[in-house]
């Protein structure tokens, strides 16, 4: 039966809690077991360590070469497709952008379609929608015995829905974001224990930022966090950054905003999370503050740009680190958390995080408290600020790139898309290196003045992109790089130029090789070691997803949505030819439609293409007669 539910107290969920503890903790058991599988892909990053790193080596440097596709799926969408596909026990789960399609394919005979659902939804979401109509996932719960097995997902209008994963059937349905203030969902649920995690787009409109965890079983609310406000909605615990002080604690969500622009001060969180069991804190990063102008809102506007760890349980934050005070450059710091555990430069062991951020730092933290141990240019030329302080955390500023009222800024880097934006990136145990897909893009920005209404975009300000120094900026080409980076001692091993921007980010594997997709349109390998280019793929359309990989009946697998789109595909996808059009990204990328155009699918690859149409008999129609 399905159930559909607005916010639901914390109260009405504890009456449910008889299902009891055993039941929750055998189910999240399961998911951590089936995310350690080389057989299973079940959630956004694979594991919790969202370290995109499989163990699979059948493909390997040495043969790569002979990968060929295996089978595809079309989604029948043009807009652009973020994210990957899970695949749990056998079968793959695929979704899309607008309106939300979600597809069952059995991996024995993809091209059957197992169930689909295709829910209706208010096309006014689409009006609100700040870059494309993306979506960047779905989520996996394997069942405790009386619920069933359930596939979360997210629609652009606000809703957020549970279907039984073996028939496709709503089991729940609840409104998280409210489309009339401008507020939707693009982020991919995120499951821990029996709570599904749920952030929220929407600052280029001026909404405010929350993270909402909901009983999976149920949809019931169980906790809610807010960005901005009182530290009550905040959710701060007593010993909020109690070993950081310096990072500011209590009152902040007020006190650093001008009277109460904070209820419209932006800090959504629609990127990716993580999540250790061991400290039980989900991590993650809020978004820019609103509006972009940054005169229209003195102070350090806490807590957007910040990476929280929070209490899975509870909600509440152990520590927040803002990494960019009183942005003025919309850096939004959602991007990826990859976990990992390393020695640090005095041969300490720590359990660390790693982000690369928007503004042009990668930084790692100590995910037990929040202490910072780097802060790295993700490249040599962001020049906004010289250096981060590690004693207190704090940019060092360059006031020649400020975008203060009455100036044109020029020659920003990074530009709004920032050096790192959405796309998910890998981290290699092994090797202890991650490899990251940049954006190689600098900007000018002149702000303008507006008032906020609801529904309404929200940013005040007027941009022109280009690529950055090392790129081509006659041509508009090298847009993009492609780099394996070191946390602990801060030096890159490798890095390669692309010409546009490594927009979904890259998958390593034990095969000694780091994969990702481009949005001219390929799908690429390179060697972990040193970067050189193995093997390429022309798929249908450019990629804005990342690629995941699989073992099925003895076999890798490696797969990639194709799907242009996103932010930096917006002039392409909706005809637009205006330089300054699409937050500036029409400009920068006005060399993309010579390359790839629009479409979406699953690109599915095996070496010499090995797969379920081998045998030409499978998934032939047979006569009741010869059944």
């Amino acid at each position: 039966m399905m159930r559909y539910l607005s916010s639901v107290s914390v109260l009405a969920v504890m009456a449910l809690a008889p299902i009891g503890m055993a039941s929750q903790a055998s189910a999240n058991d399961k998911l951590v077991e089936l995310s350690k599988s080389d057989e299973n892909w079940v959630m956004p990053g694979k594991n919790y360590d969202s370290d995109n790193y499989s163990k699979l080596k059948q493909i390997n440097a040495g043969n790569v070469k002979d990968l060929k596709v295996s089978w595809s799926f079309s989604t029948g969408l043009l807009n652009g497709h973020e994210g990957a596909p899970l695949v749990v026990d056998g079968k793959m789960y695929i979704h899309t952008s607008f309106p939300n399609n979600t597809f069952a394919l059995g991996l024995d005979d993809p091209g059957h379609i197992l169930w689909q659902d295709k829910p209706k939804q208010n096309p006014a979401a689409r009006a609100v929608a700040c870059c494309d109509l993306v979506n960047r996932g779905l989520a996996y719960w394997p069942g405790d015995g009386k619920t069933p097995s359930l596939i979360l997902k997210t629609q652009l209008d606000g809703n957020v829905a549970a279907l039984n994963a073996e028939t496709g059937e709503t089991v729940w349905k609840v409104e998280n974001s409210d489309i009339k203030v401008g507020s939707t969902l693009t982020i991919a649920p995120y499951v821990v224990k029996d709570k599904v995690i749920i952030g929220s787009s929407g600052a280029e409109l001026g909404v405010r930022g929350y993270l909402t965890a909901y009983d999976v079983k149920t949809g019931a609310q169980v906790w809610r966090a807010y960005a901005t406000g009182p530290d009550k909605d905040l959710l701060l615990g007593p010993d909020f950054n109690v070993k950081n002080a310096h990072y500011g604690q209590k009152g902040l969500g007020t006190s650093t905003w001008e009277g109460d622009a904070w209820k419209i001060g932006g800090g959504t969180n629609w990127g990716w999370y993580a999540y250790d069991p061991g400290t039980n804190l989900i991590y993650f990063g809020t978004g820019n503050p609103a509006p972009w102008n940054e005169t229209m809102r003195p102070g350090d506007n806490k807590w957007t740009m910040t990476i929280f760890g929070r209490d899975a349980d509870t909600g509440e934050a152990k520590f927040g680190y803002q990494k960019t005070p009183h942005d003025e450059w919309d850096y939004a710091g959602v991007n990826v958390m990859m976990l990992s555990n390393q020695k640090d430069k005095d041969g300490k062991d720590r359990k660390l995080l790693t982000h690369p951020d928007r503004n042009g730092i990668v930084y790692t933290l100590d995910r037990t408290d929040g202490s910072l141990v780097s802060a790295n240019k993700i490249d040599d030329t962001v020049n906004v600020f010289k250096s981060v302080d590690l004693k207190t955390g704090q940019p060092v500023r360059d006031p020649e790139y400020g975008t203060r009222m009455d100036h044109l800024a020029k020659d920003v880097c990074p530009s709004a898309m920032g050096y790192h934006n959405q796309g998910h990136d890998s981290y290699d145990p092994e090797r202890k290196l991650f490899y990251m897909g940049i954006n190689h893009i600098c900007m000018d920005w002149e702000p303008f003045m507006l008032p906020y209404r609801a529904g309404q975009f929200f940013v005040g300000a007027t941009l022109n992109m280009y690529p950055g120094p090392k790129g081509d900026r006659q041509n508009y080409e090298g847009l993009g790089q492609i780099k394996a980076y070191n946390a602990i001692t801060g030096e890159y091993k490798w890095d390669k130029m692309e010409r546009f921007a490594v927009w979904g980010g890259t998958m390593a594997t034990a095969g000694d090789l780091v994969f990702y997709g481009t949005l001219d349109g390929y799908i690429k390998a390179r060697n972990s070691d040193n970067g050189d280019l193995l093997w390429k793929f022309k798929l249908p359309s450019g990629a804005i997803g990342y690629p995941m990989t699989y073992s099925h009946k003895g076999d890798q697998y490696v797969a990639i949505y194709y799907g242009v789109g996103g932010w930096p595909g917006v002039g392409l996808v909706f005809d637009l030819q205006d330089p300054t059009a699409g937050l500036g990204a029409v400009g920068a990328f006005k060399k993309l439609a010579n390359y790839t155009q629009m479409g979406g699918g699953v690109m599915v690859f095996s070496l010499n293409g090995k797969g379920p149409y081998d045998d030409p008999n499978v998934g032939e129609y047979q006569t009741a007669a010869k059944k």
